[in-house]
């Protein structure tokens, strides 16, 4: 904190940060979804090495969990959960350490641009295929690794130590 800034105005910068690279991680993974829908089309795919690019939808979440239940249901829970996520990260982002503002940018913006892109057509575009496990895409990298980072911040963090008094010990 420098010495001019208030902790009004660092909290402010915080979330503004946060806001930012969600929206341009977010912005980054749709971007790569239009790309794939409009080049991976015909069964088209292109070999980068351990991954493949290969176009797929899923309407249901993780896994293909909930395929089969209605795209409104689908949709319906995956904004709640993401707007509790948005919430969340809005207000731990005052006081969150680097690692942890970073994951708190990743999963929201994962979210986001997952549910978005389910908005448009009812499932997600999926394009990083690896053969072994299910096709994916870069939203979900950054649900996973922001989630890595927010599991990494809370091991980190040091509780205080509880004061004597307090815990009934003389």
């Amino acid at each position: 904190m420098t010495r001019t800034e208030t902790p009004v105005v660092r909290v402010a910068r915080r979330r503004a940060t946060l806001a930012t690279g969600a929206v341009l991680l977010a912005g980054g993974d749709l971007g790569i979804k239009t790309w794939a829908a409009q080049a991976l089309t015909d069964g088209h795919s292109i070999d980068i090495g351990l991954l493949q690019l290969r176009l797929a939808y899923n309407p249901g979440v993780a896994f293909s969990l909930g395929a089969t239940l209605p795209a409104w249901i689908v949709f319906t829970a995956t904004a709640l959960i993401t707007a509790a996520l948005a919430v969340y990260a809005w207000r731990a982002a005052r006081t969150g350490s680097l690692i942890m503002r970073l994951g708190l940018a990743a999963v929201p913006a994962g979210a986001v641009a997952n549910l978005i892109d389910r908005g448009v057509d009812g499932a997600v575009t999926d394009y990083l295929h690896t053969g072994w496990f299910p096709t994916f895409n870069l939203a979900d990298v950054f649900i996973t690794g922001g989630g890595a980072l927010l599991v990494l911040a809370s091991l980190r963090t040091t509780s205080p130590s509880p004061d004597r008094s307090e815990s009934g010990a003389s």
